[in-house]
């Protein structure tokens, strides 16, 4: 029996196999079906569950320390660009 599976279940998902679809899980790229047998592993196995706390833990981290504030300034100058005013932005000969 594989690690991390109940003990008299013929139907489930190994360690190996759910930690390999982590990433699908955690993107919302696993169908329904699959999503229900990764939650009922990751319900039953410690291990496996600490993993995907972990991951799910540093995506949001990741997320919030990388984003940038970018200064008004710079935003209007981006926005001006895009509408090909180069008048606006002292750029001349474009």
């Amino acid at each position: 029996m594989a690690a991390g599976a109940p003990q008299g279940d013929t139907d489930f998902v190994d360690c190996v196999e759910a930690i390999h679809t982590l990433y699908h899980f955690l993107d919302g790229e696993l169908t329904e079906y699959r999503r229900v047998e990764i939650q009922h592993h990751l319900d039953g196995c410690l291990p496996c569950l600490e993993a995907f706390d972990f991951e799910a833990e540093l995506r949001l981290v990741i997320a919030r320390k990388c984003r940038d504030e970018v200064p008004d300034g710079l935003r209007d100058r981006i926005a001006k660009a895009i509408m090909h005013d180069p008048g606006d932005l002292g750029i001349s000969g474009l």
